[in-house]
């Protein structure tokens, strides 16, 4: 393992994620925090420091998946200004208002949660369709925007985890092989009912739309929504600006809903597509031709960031040129529109490349905060407290790193080599190790999926992660008494 600097390595993320609570100054808290970082590495020379921080934002563009993953999120507010300006959004209102399915807070609710849970491939895209389809009918019933961050970011990570057939599944199956397990798939499978912290958030979600009941701040998120008709706080600072969300439809334009869903299910089918094509290309020669392995090997291979790249590009062309054909808006409007869209949205690429240089620097290059965590659950235990430190850990590298698959890489093979040194099932192992992760992403304003959902639902960053934060920290305590149970039972 890499060298870490030890408990200093743990100090530029939560001085960065602390600072940013207790301020709400997200991009000055991160860029403090990475500078203190390079103070680090650098012995306390403060002008390196400055010079390896403005360094670092450069690199980011060196990794192409950061790249697309800002490009992504600049088009998605090209797709969504687009959409309103052509009278989708309204026309999808009222075609859902006709049909009687949502009728209450409960039913928006569990309308979002099946959205989410149906566009599994990819977390991003899960949060975007989420956020996009039920935004308006979470504003029209009063219900808050954090209540919809919390829908999209429980709706996409834990479903995505939970279901092997898409990227997630295939990059863990890839670890698992990469580590000599005779059989990746059988024992990926075999984690999935030890998976708590997922199952039980989706429980959750669920019994909290259900019930009606909240608990922490998104009781008062909601009270204020319901009571005050504020859907954000006062003094917030959503992610999607009002300029993007009150784009006016176009003059003697009608509400039509094919103007919203067919720009969406193309974005979808594009990126299926391009899952597939991805994957494909980077076949190795010497595979067999059965359909198994071949399709495993396609999403082991595939490119998600490409997928989703592609996928909204393409359904910002289709957007265009369905609204040309109908003499909605010509290519001069249409141009102008997306570019408003994209230019609403340069904040949240700002933040992205802000949290991207932060993991970098935590990552086993840098800091190496992930080894250094890894170091303190690598020694020797008892079986039972095997499982729930995995969790905790994997959950803490999550939590400072704000990458959930880099954790998997950092855990899995300390998680297998000591589960099987006192002979836990592996199974029990893998699941807490992909629950330790979510749980963390979960948690973490400086997740890229946490930044997406705030961004699909249109939220004040710093408030979805308040308001959520009870939600996480009470499914991962009763998940931590699960592993322990668990483990002292199987031992």
């Amino acid at each position: 393992m890499a060298e870490h600097f030890g408990i200093y390595s743990l100090l530029p993320p939560l001085f960065a994620i602390g600072l940013s609570i207790v301020t709400r100054q997200v991009f000055l808290s991160l860029a403090v925090g990475i500078w203190v970082g390079y103070l680090t590495i650098a012995r306390g020379d403060a002008f390196a420091a400055t010079t390896q921080t403005l360094a670092a934002f450069v690199g980011v563009f060196q990794n192409v998946g950061n790249t697309r993953t800002i490009l992504f999120c600049l088009m998605v507010g090209s797709l969504i200004t687009l959409i309103q300006r052509s009278g989708g959004v309204d026309g999808f209102v009222h075609w859902v208002q006709s049909l009687g399915i949502v009728r209450s807070k409960r039913s928006a609710g569990l309308l979002a949660v099946a959205v989410g849970v149906g566009v599994f491939i990819e977390t991003s895209m899960s949060s975007l369709v989420t956020g996009t389809v039920a935004r308006p009918i979470f504003d029209r019933l009063k219900i808050s925007r954090e209540k919809l961050a919390y829908v999209c970011d429980t709706a996409s990570a834990p479903i995505c985890i939970l279901i092997p057939l898409n990227g997630w599944g295939a990059y863990v199956i890839a670890q698992l092989a990469g580590l000599d397990v005779s059989d990746p798939v059988h024992l990926l499978i075999q984690s999935i009912p030890y998976n708590f912290y997922a199952i039980l958030s989706i429980a959750l979600l669920i019994g909290v739309i259900v019930s009606g009941k909240d608990f922490g701040p998104m009781r008062e998120a909601e009270r204020r929504a319901r009571e005050e008709g504020k859907l954000l706080a006062d003094g917030a600072r959503p992610m999607v600006t009002e300029d993007v969300l009150a784009m006016p439809r176009a003059e003697s334009t009608p509400s039509r809903v094919i103007n919203m869903v067919v720009p969406i299910l193309g974005m979808i089918v594009i990126v299926l597509s391009a899952i597939v094509y991805t994957g494909y290309q980077k076949l190795p020669d010497d595979l067999p031709n059965e359909f198994k392995p071949m399709f495993w090997a396609i999403l082991k291979n595939c490119s998600g960031s490409t997928a989703v790249y592609w996928g909204v590009f393409g359904g910002c062309l289709i957007a265009i040129a369905m609204y040309l054909v109908q003499g909605i808006m010509g290519v001069k409007e249409s141009v102008d529109v997306a570019l408003k869209g994209a230019g609403a949205l340069v904040p949240l690429a700002v933040l992205m490349i802000l949290a991207f240089a932060l993991g970098s620097l935590c990552g086993k290059d840098g800091l190496n905060t992930g080894g250094f965590v890894a170091s303190l659950v690598s020694r020797d235990l008892s079986a039972t407290l095997v499982a729930p430190l995995a969790f905790i850990a994997a959950g803490a590298i999550a939590f400072t790193t704000g990458t959930s698959w880099g954790t998997f890489a950092i855990m899995l093979p300390i998680a297998l080599s000591v589960a099987a040194k006192v002979e836990l099932p592996p199974e029990l192992a893998v699941a807490a190790v992909l629950g330790g992760g979510v749980f963390g992403d979960h948690c973490s304003p400086i997740s890229d999926t946490t930044i997406v959902a705030s961004m699909a639902s249109a939220s004040d960053h710093i408030d979805h992660v308040r308001t959520q934060l009870p939600y996480a920290l009470a499914v991962g305590f009763v998940s931590t008494l699960l592993y322990a149970i668990c483990g002292a039972m199987m031992a």
